[in-house]
């Protein structure tokens, strides 16, 4: 018996151990977010920002001391919660790989079986040797539509999280950021994650399953380093300025065609006129169909956080977890409370 329970123990830190060092690895893996190429070209991309502005001093070298103040601003790191998210990072991706990879995996597998009849894993996709333009139009056009629904579904999934109380109390967790660089797009709530891998793995399983029906099989989209092309091209043009405080907006209607790092800008300010705007992720054409779009020039009226006047409640990585079960418990018993007036 203990040793049984002393071989449940060592598998669990095993488990964790190996989840940890796949959190270290994220600078080196393509498919994150902060993998180094990705880091690189948004020093590049804020590197012209600065250039651009009234910053930048006469020196034309790329780490000047003016340069590094413009990037690494002392009220960003002196704010104590610019260190919660660094703090939060290692403690949640953990949690967080559990739910991208086995949640995720296990919804696209299910849709996908759902859909087609089949059984087990979903099938490779396959490969076409020949490079004739036909194959690799079709391939393209496949990335295409593939990445844009998925977007679509991810853009309702975020206007649910922001209009929906339940699922706004979690998200908030997010939005509570009072200052943001790369690292905070990882503050997440683990119920932001499981809402999000749900609603995409049934796309993506969906989706999957009805090419699967109509062409028996799945093509390969274009890839660099294993990321499809159009992924890999929205995480180089300054992902990771998305989360910073570097404001770099697409000129005129590009804008309103690949989502610049402005347009997310906008989504976590909290000037009245950015409340609510900007919920999709690569493709702003959703927010402009459903007018929700909101791009102004300048960054002047950009304030980061819930209102001006927040005082922030996430002060810990346990109030990050904890406090949303909480504040819906306290939302629970309200809506409890309303009912029996009303009823009575």
């Amino acid at each position: 018996m203990f040793d049984s329970i002393l071989n449940i123990l060592n598998e669990i830190v095993l488990t964790l151990l190996g989840l940890l060092v796949g959190v270290l690895q994220y600078p080196f893996a393509p498919g994150q977010r902060i993998f180094w190429l990705y880091l690189v070209s948004s020093l590049f991309l804020a590197y012209f920002v600065y250039r651009s502005s009234n910053q930048a001093d006469a020196k034309n070298t790329l780490f000047t001391k003016s340069f590094l103040n413009f990037l690494f601003p002392r009220e960003i790191w002196e704010n104590p919660s610019a260190w919660l998210d660094i703090r939060y990072f290692f403690f949640h991706q953990v949690v967080r790989l559990m739910i991208y990879g086995v949640f995720l995996a296990e919804v696209m597998a299910f849709m996908f079986n759902l859909l087609t009849g089949e059984t087990g894993a979903i099938p490779e996709s396959i490969t076409f040797l020949e490079s004739d333009l036909g194959h690799i139009l079709f391939s393209t056009v496949y990335m295409f539509l593939l990445i844009a629904f998925i977007d679509f579904i991810s853009f309702g999934m975020h206007y649910l999280q922001h209009k929906i109380p339940f699922l706004w109390e979690f998200h908030k967790v997010h939005h509570s950021l009072e200052v943001m660089h790369p690292i905070s797009n990882y503050r997440e709530h683990p119920v932001d994650n499981i809402f999000y891998m749900a609603g995409t793995g049934t796309a993506y399983g969906l989706f999957l399953g009805g090419v699967y029906l109509l062409f028996g099989y799945l093509p390969t989209m274009p890839q660099i380093l294993g990321v499809p092309l159009l992924s890999f091209a929205f995480n180089m043009l300054g992902y990771n300025l998305r989360h910073s405080h570097i404001w770099l907006r697409w000129p005129g209607n590009w804008s309103m065609a690949f989502a610049s790092p402005a347009h997310h800008h906008i989504h976590h300010s909290c000037h009245p006129d950015h409340i609510d705007k900007n919920f999709a992720f690569i493709f702003p054409i959703w927010d402009v169909v459903f007018k929700t779009y909101h791009l102004p020039e300048t960054n002047k009226d950009v304030h980061f956080g819930i209102s001006k006047t927040y005082v922030s409640e996430y002060k810990s990585i346990l109030a990050l977890y904890f406090l949303p079960f909480i504040k819906v418990a306290n939302l629970h018993k309200k809506a409890v409370k309303t009912s029996k007036k009303t009823s009575s």
